[in-house]
């Protein structure tokens, strides 16, 4: 038998290990960014042509590169961040393996200018699939400047599945709000072809949490601070009034690097307990400082996960943490009667100055209100007695004074009720009726839920629904990630019946909303269809509409709760029962469930 395992080839192992590494051109920009911060840069400057697929350039001011240093970096495994498997568990900085730079040139065209402060003239270096083009020295100011075009210029398959530039710009600004939230000590400008998205200079974290998200957020946060002798956590958290269905602004940091973490998500959501409505999210900026010796961030080709060695004891710091800057800054309601409000002084009862009597009330002891004598007093409207009169002209067995209903009336009934459906709410959530099989359940939120998605999904098909102008615009501030998703979503928006104008730097005028969901938030309902539209992290329209047709349904669908009159849940149950499925909602929750009858007769067995 012959040998058939063997080496694979240079080319086609940096192939395998970039699809591990970049998997988009957020990854070269996160890559590229990291790799600039190390080398001590105070300024970085971000440029991407077309989301990136046609060019991503990286600009700093860092350290630069030696004419060999540069060669050197685009091997496999070359790194200056490591020397010995001991470093691992000691380090200081943000890349260290050696693959993103070989990674980067196994699937792009890149060229890279490079000049050490030492020397006067610097090396440009031009590298595609991971075999060199050219080399040559040149004049280039200190630092280096990446210029990556043309990302999986030789793996089809892998650009054939980028999203569209919407998309990956917006996976872009978020990886670039992750890096510059962490790193408020160096200046970073971002530009998508030619306009100017982000120019943040050097500044607190505090301040380059509002550069990023608005101003806005100014009034959401509470600051946090503990040190112990296993971790400080510092950063800040936001007031329990300002959750959100959504998800959002939710970020962990350790030593300097952004991570995932589920479990301290946990903690820090356990604080808000009995504050938030149940399923709601809020936003927390948190930044962990640890000895590096008891994290590991080689469990994740991206590092984007960590593993600490004390999980358990920093969570329940953690989460005392946060329950005390919310207790500290009386986010906690609470009654203070030491405010401005309260008088300086209150008065002083004194007898002599202003005799106080009590109160006489003036009663008739001879009062009868059964009386009829008393009309002088209360007039009471005369009631006839005559009330045999009512019943005149109806016969024995029509109207039978007391006993068991006849067969007659009997068979009435029945036929009643064959032709008639009584519809009965119960507590405010379901609607019951009689069916042939049994007790029908009906959840009204449900239901409305399923015939209103029908209804804009239609709308959108058609590509235009009504639309209610509002009197007075509502402005909406999206920072620039949201921004980038509205945009590519607007097409949809506006067929459902929104009508939004932008008015630059991320800001948009709400001119109309959907016809139907008046008393809704507009606001609060756009910012909510960005982020699922986030969460979706797709480009397919059909999925995009359906996304905002469900989004719109269970914000404008009836509340549990809401009392409905008899003609309300008998148009509610008929439109229900014309959609295709009426026993599902959109996203698969039942809305009927029916006790049969020989259910309902097992239960009063003995």
């Amino acid at each position: 038998m012959s040998d058939v395992i063997r080496l694979l080839p240079d080319s086609v192992a940096n192939q395998i290990a970039a699809g591990e590494v970049i998997q988009r051109p957020a990854s070269v920009i996160k890559e590229l960014v990291e790799n600039a911060i190390d080398a001590e840069a105070t300024h970085i400057h971000v440029l991407v042509t077309d989301a990136g697929k046609t060019c991503v350039q990286v600009i700093d001011d860092g350290k630069g590169m030696s004419d060999t240093d540069a060669r050197m970096a685009f091997e496999r495994h070359a790194t200056s961040k490591i020397k010995e498997a001991a470093d691992l568990f000691n380090l200081h900085t943000m890349g260290f393996r050696g693959e993103a730079l070989a990674s980067i040139a196994a699937v792009a065209e890149v060229e890279l200018k490079t000049r050490i402060e030492q020397e006067e003239l610097g090396t440009r270096l031009v590298i595609a699939g991971s075999k060199v083009q050219a080399q040559e020295t040149i004049s280039t100011p200190k630092g280096s400047n990446f210029a990556v075009k043309n990302l999986f210029f030789n793996v089809p398959a892998r650009r054939k599945f980028l999203k569209s530039n919407a998309t990956e710009l917006s996976n872009i600004l978020s990886e670039f709000e992750r890096i510059v939230l962490v790193h408020p000590d160096v200046a970073f400008s971002l530009h998508s072809n030619d306009a100017e998205v982000f120019n943040l200079q050097e500044a607190t974290v505090h301040q380059r949490i509002l550069a990023v998200f608005g101003k806005r957020l100014d009034q959401q946060l509470l600051p946090l601070n503990v040190n112990t002798s296993l971790i400080r956590i510092t950063g800040y958290v936001s007031k329990p009034e300002f959750s959100h269905k959504k998800g959002n602004h939710q970020y962990f940091f350790v030593n300097g690097r952004y991570m995932r973490h589920p479990y301290f998500h946990k903690a820090v959501m356990e604080a808000y307990e009995q504050l938030i409505p149940t399923g709601e999210q809020v936003s927390y900026f948190l930044y962990f400082e640890v000895d590096p010796a008891n994290i590991d961030v080689n469990i994740h080709p991206t590092k984007a996960e960590i593993k600490f060695e004390n999980e358990q004891s920093i969570w329940q710091i953690l989460a005392a943490a946060v329950k005390e800057a919310l207790g500290k800054f009386n986010a906690i309601p609470s009654i203070n009667f030491d405010t401005a409000d309260m008088p300086e002084e209150l008065p002083v009862f004194t007898p002599s100055v202003r005799p106080v009597s009590p109160p006489k009330v003036s009663v008739n002891p001879n009062y009868n209100p059964f009386s009829s004598h008393d009309q002088d007093t209360y007039h009471r409207p005369q009631v006839s007695r005559q009330w045999e009169q009512l019943y005149e002209g109806l016969e024995p067995d029509e109207a039978p004074v007391g006993g068991e209903p006849t067969e007659a009336a009997t068979d009435t009934l029945l036929d009643v009720s064959e032709r008639e459906s009584t519809l009965l709410q119960y507590k405010g959530r379901y609607i019951l009726t009689s069916v042939k099989s049994g007790l029908m359940f009906i959840d009204q939120h449900r239901a409305h839920v399923r015939v209103l998605f029908d209804q804009y999904m239609r709308q959108l098909q058609q590509g235009r629904a009504p639309s209610q102008g509002l009197l007075f615009p509502e402005i909406i501030q999206l920072p620039p990630s949201e921004a980038a998703v509205l945009e590519s979503i607007l097409e949809e928006l506006s067929c459902v019946g929104f009508e939004l104008t932008s008015l630059g730097g991320g800001s948009y005028a709400i001119n109309g909303v959907p016809t139907g969901i008046e008393g809704l938030n507009p606001i609060e309902l756009v910012r909510d269809l960005v982020h699922t539209a986030m969460e979706k992290g797709s480009d397919v329209k059909d999925e995009v509409r359906q996304s905002v047709a469900l989004t719109l349904a269970n914000a404008a669908a009836i509340v549990y709760g809401q009392v409905l009159g008899s003609e309300e849940m008998t148009d509610l149950v008929d439109r229900l029962f014309a959609t295709v499925t009426p026993n599902y909602t959109p996203d698969g929750h039942p809305i009927i469930i029916t006790l049969t009858d020989d259910e309902i007769s097992k239960m009063f067995k003995v």
